[in-house]
């Protein structure tokens, strides 16, 4: 049997839907709206970002000894922020988020190739 485009849009639309219902997905955004709401994740962020404009700038300016520095500062949050409980938390949600999907695409695949072989 044929599908149509809209068909096969319709249907991925449901399964995105039926998707984000799932534990996983759910889990995963949860853990998201944690790290969004922390303030102490968001500041090493901004941090983080701050360092970056200026590592770019020492750079231009041929400044790598305080480059450097600035680099193994941003190095040193980014530590922090994943050693952070929050942090593993949604990294591990969105692990298992991944992995899901991995397992559904695969899924997918292994049809697609078997309806193809016939």
């Amino acid at each position: 049997m044929a599908y149509s485009k809209e068909e096969i849009l319709k249907k991925a639309e449901e399964l995105k839907q039926a998707l984000e219902h799932t534990e996983e997905i759910e889990f995963y955004k949860r853990a998201e709206a944690q790290i969004n709401a922390n303030q102490k994740v968001q500041a090493k962020i901004a941090e983080i970002k701050m360092l970056q404009k200026q590592s770019v700038n020492l750079e231009h300016y041929g400044k790598y000894e305080a480059m450097k520095q600035s680099e193994a500062k941003i190095e040193e949050l980014r530590s922090e922020i994943d050693n952070l409980p929050v942090v593993r938390e949604f990294r591990r949600a969105q692990s298992d988020a991944n992995d899901l999907l991995q397992s559904i695409t695969d899924s997918i695949l292994v049809q697609l190739k078997e309806d193809f072989e016939d």
